[in-house]
């Protein structure tokens, strides 16, 4: 338990129909009877808890009212922060806020540190480490897929998966060190064999949510999705008939395009940070030449390509060649300006050059095929993970310090199964017992060290 009071602005700044400056702490009683007054009768010692007061926020120097607010009173353990909290409803405005806020730190409160009330709800057993970040994700979230995610994150699911696992370490741990610290003892052996079996079930559940990160990493962040071509194929037009916006420049002069544009789009629920850039050829114009040379550097950073070609013409050499020069590259290739034609003469040249990618024709033009390429990208998303069936469809590793810690925990058991294996002594197969269980910790908080809590807490938002 905090043995001071925080106060923060919990609502955006700026014109709105609510503001809301939230306290917590030990002294939220004694700052709200020294600055608000209800309407009706009563103080915070009589109210019950989780109620709604009418009144005015009061400056106690001269008794002028500074706000007619809602104020909420919550009392502690029962919170978010599990301490007495307050939340006064203010008008909509900066002012208003501000000067609630001014009130506030004048009775003794200090400003809250980024992600400080959340801090407080893990340190006070309300939420554990991976629930903590949950709330991040889920203010950040950019599809609803992605909030189911983190929703089911905040709700637990995850961290029920990493105790579950970790308990059944405990007993293995536990037999083992009681042979080293009691040899004497007349202990029951461990079967080993047994042992190697539960070893390597737990680590294949490792193993089955590490692959889930991939698609975890897409719903949370987004997939860096470059819109390729030579010039004068429609990446313009694709971008702007995705965004449904004239974003981007249209003209029949190829070349058009001289700089990278980036946005965000939710593509039926798959996030896509989406770069339209220059047609890449051969160039003497050099701003053009800038631009290509801005293309490559896109390409070499991305997770997915869409190539742009003209399905009203044959498969040119330079985009053979341009194909060619992406390798393995996650692709995505899309005929577009299909509406002029009735097919694309290429299309099986195209299969066997690029076996692995999807091939989507389409119109940006009248926006024919877009579905279809939504589904496709969708199918790619999830099909990262197709069959992992141990673990419940909706959990997914979405942060990477998660997936790190999987990781390690996965190599520990290794190591640990080796070491059965090979009749190594009981103190060296603890250490790796131990690390993996430690590791799994980091992953709820339970072993995490205050360096990791400070990093964690200081992406936060300033008021959560």
């Amino acid at each position: 338990m905090y043995n001071d009071t925080i106060v923060a602005i919990a609502t955006a700044l700026g014109a709105g129909g609510i503001g809301i400056v939230r306290i917590s702490g030990p002294d939220v009683r004694l700052i709200v009877s020294q600055i608000f007054r209800p309407r009706y009768a009563g103080t915070p010692d009589t109210w019950a808890s989780h109620t709604l007061h009418l009144g005015g926020v009061i400056r106690p120097s001269d008794g002028q009212v500074i706000d007619e607010i809602l104020l909420a009173w919550m009392k502690g353990p029962r919170t978010y922060t599990t301490e007495d909290v307050a939340e006064f409803h203010c008008h909509g405005g900066s002012v208003a806020v501000r000067e609630v806020m001014a009130l506030v730190l004048a009775c003794g409160a200090r400003p809250a540190e980024p992600g400080e009330f959340t801090r407080r709800a893990f340190l006070g057993g309300r939420l554990d480490l991976a629930q903590a970040e949950a709330v991040l994700d889920v203010i950040n979230a950019k599809t609803k897929d992605g909030l189911a995610v983190a929703v089911g994150q905040l709700r637990g699911k995850l961290s029920e998966r990493i105790t579950a696992l970790r308990a059944r370490l405990l007993p293995i741990m536990a037999h083992l060190e009681a042979m080293i610290d009691f040899p004497e003892e007349d202990l029951p052996d461990l079967d080993i064999a047994q042992t190697i079996t539960e070893l390597a079930a737990v680590r294949k559940e490792l193993v089955e949510l590490i692959r889930r990160a991939d698609t975890g990493q897409v719903l949370r962040e987004g997939w860096k999705t470059v819109i390729a071509g030579l010039p004068n194929v429609g990446k313009s037009s694709l971008l702007n008939a995705l965004l449904n916006e004239q974003r981007a420049i249209v003209t029949d002069i190829p070349g058009t395009t001289r700089d990278a544009i980036e946005e965000f789009i939710d593509l039926q629920g798959i996030p896509l940070r989406l770069v339209d850039t220059a047609g890449l050829r051969e160039t003497d114009d050099p701003i053009e030449q800038i631009g290509v040379e801005k293309t490559q550097q896109y390409l070499a950073n991305s997770d997915l390509v869409l190539l742009v070609l003209d399905a009203s013409r044959p498969l040119l050499p330079e985009e053979r060649s341009l194909i060619e020069s992406f390798g393995e590259r996650p692709m995505v290739v899309l005929l577009n300006k299909f509406d002029l034609v009735d097919h694309y003469d290429d299309e099986q040249r195209l299969r066997d050059l690029v076996p692995q990618a999807d091939i989507v024709p389409l119109s940006a033009r009248t926006g024919w095929g877009l579905d279809q390429l939504a589904e496709v990208l969708r199918r790619r998303v999830f099909a990262l993970n197709e069959d992992t069936a141990m673990v419940e469809r909706d959990l997914w590793i979405t942060r990477l310090r998660h997936r790190d810690s999987l990781v390690k925990a996965q190599d520990f058991l290794a190591q640990a199964e080796r070491d059965f294996r090979q009749g190594t002594a009981p103190d060296f197969i603890t250490i790796d017992l131990r690390g993996a269980w430690e590791v799994l910790g980091e992953i709820t908080g339970e072993t995490a060290s205050t360096d990791l809590l400070d990093q964690i807490f200081a992406s936060f938002c300033i008021g959560k």
